[in-house]
């Protein structure tokens, strides 16, 4: 019997032979199988330029599932067998309709009811016209729901994502457009609104009275390996602060929905995106630094990673102020900094407390150990809050602790994979952890102004070695305001 949660669906995969399809939605989509979320009633066909047969798709499904997941099930090759392949171009209208034809001929085998997921892992400047493709050839009126997932980037400036949201609305609406941010698929960072809203002794401080600022960081060791060529049009503005970056700020920031509805969540998200404070060309330099890695202990610099990067000035670093002006966050600082090939990879928050006005605890006046919130994203998922205690042995003198919880140390937990956790929401209709076009707006728009005066002034690149963490302007940032950034590591 089938249920509301384990909907049986045909997954549509444009681009199945690409990095992305092999190293997250196979292995992902195998998780689901393994796991009963997804019923035996499901198909995924492949689609894309390459030759390939059925028994190739499936060979290469197991291999990408063998590499993703050591300890696999016997069940592989029955799990292969859903998938199929059908070569593809994506301008050729036939090619859409033999589409067609198969969509019906595995909806009949396998009893789908009609459910179509189309899933975009593509080039982003084929999102209009597939969609609208998909729409004029039929295939998005099967017997059930029509779903289409789309990667980012969700275009390069406000503008190019305005025009291709009005090519793509014009196919679908804006409930069957699921905008992935697989940020939003992370255990840790969903449980950013727990953390908040179901605990008193946080939620009663989360404001300007209570909280000095917010740091957000995202740093990576590796470098943009066979990325080059996408990386050096995008930069770490556009690939990971415009989406990644301001929607841990909207979760952190966001004041408590009326229920926990997709649209109610969302309502806040955007409450505090339109709140952000609009950086003027003039201020950037107060509120933005720039970076680009150049030789160091992690190897060689961003312009030696390939030919066409020899004189690039694409910023391989952002470290940023953003400003809400709301009643809850007026004057706190919400400090993020993301960076390639930085000293350590993490993804984590901190969230500094006020200190009391006159710590009579402290040995020397000039020390200061203020109370922090850190909630580590990745790895070792999971919170710790810094205290101060009385030292051991004679004396009043507070020394820091810290108390602990971590996400990977539960026996038996299994932690959702994000694109795992994704994926199911896609499957059962949840948009909670999916960007609406309103997100993108606003984010687009914040950045807009940064790019566009970067864009009148010359860097001074590199300007941070392979290996650190990042320029030291960026330190000067949040000096200024009498603050640090807090080690990524505890």
């Amino acid at each position: 019997m089938k249920t509301i949660d384990k909907p049986n669906v045909v997954i549509v995969i444009f681009g199945a032979t690409g990095d992305l399809s092999k190293r997250k939605l196979f292995p992902s989509i195998y998780r689901l199988y393994q796991s009963g979320k997804i019923g035996k009633d499901f198909a995924v066909i492949g689609l894309a330029r390459r030759p390939w047969t059925n028994d190739i798709f499936r060979e290469k499904v197991c291999e990408s599932v063998q590499v993703a997941d050591q300890e696999k099930e016997n069940d592989l090759q029955a799990f292969a067998s859903h998938f199929y392949y059908q070569p593809f171009d994506v301008t050729d209208t036939s090619s859409y309709n033999h589409l067609n034809t198969l969509l019906h001929e595995l909806e009949g085998h396998y009893e789908t009811d009609g459910n179509r997921i189309f899933y975009l892992a593509m080039a982003p400047e084929y999102f209009g016209s597939i969609a609208k493709e998909i729409e004029q050839n039929g295939l998005k009126d099967g017997a059930g729901w029509t779903r289409l997932v789309i990667e980012k980037p969700f275009g390069h400036d406000f503008e190019s994502a305005k025009e291709l949201n009005s090519q793509i609305r014009l196919a679908f609406d804006e409930d069957q457009i699921y905008r992935i941010d697989h940020y939003l698929g992370k255990e840790m960072v969903q449980n950013i609104e727990v953390i908040r809203f179901a605990n008193g002794i946080f939620e009663h401080l989360w404001n300007n009275r209570f909280i000095s600022n917010i740091q957000v960081t995202s740093s990576e060791k590796l470098g943009v390996e066979d990325r080059a060529r996408y990386y050096d049009r995008s930069g770490a503005t556009r690939d990971m602060v415009q989406n990644h970056m301001l929607q841990m700020v909207a979760l952190l920031a966001m004041e408590p929905p009326i229920k926990l509805t997709p649209d109610e969540i969302r309502s806040e998200k955007v409450k505090v995106l339109r709140a952000m404070r609009n950086v003027e060309h003039e201020q950037v330099d107060d509120y933005f630094v720039r970076g680009q890695y150049g030789p160091g202990s992690l190897g060689k610099g961003y312009r030696e990673e390939a030919p066409e990067l020899e004189n690039s000035t694409t910023e391989t670093y952002v470290a940023g102020k953003v400003m809400i002006d709301n009643y809850r966050w007026a004057g706190v600082p919400f400090y993020i900094r993301t960076g390639k090939k930085m000293k350590e990879k993490s993804i984590k928050i901190v969230v500094e407390f006020k200190d009391i006005p006159m710590n009579l605890y402290y040995k020397h006046r000039a020390e200061k150990h203020p109370n922090l919130l850190v909630i580590n994203i990745q790895p070792n998922e999971g919170i710790t809050l810094h205290l101060n205690a009385k030292k051991a042995g004679v004396g009043s003198i507070a020394q820091p602790i810290q108390l602990s919880y971590t996400h990977s140390s539960i026996d038996g937990i299994n932690t959702p994979e994000a694109y795992e956790k994704l994926i199911y929401d896609c499957i059962i209709g949840d948009t909670t952890n999916f960007t609406h076009w309103d997100e993108v707006a606003y984010s687009w728009k914040f950045v807009d102004a940064v790019l566009d005066a970067w864009s009148k002034k010359e860097p001074n690149f590199p300007n941070y070695p392979a290996g650190s963490m990042g320029p030291e302007a960026a330190n000067r940032l949040l000096e200024k305001d009498g603050f640090h950034w807090w080690p990524i590591l505890d």
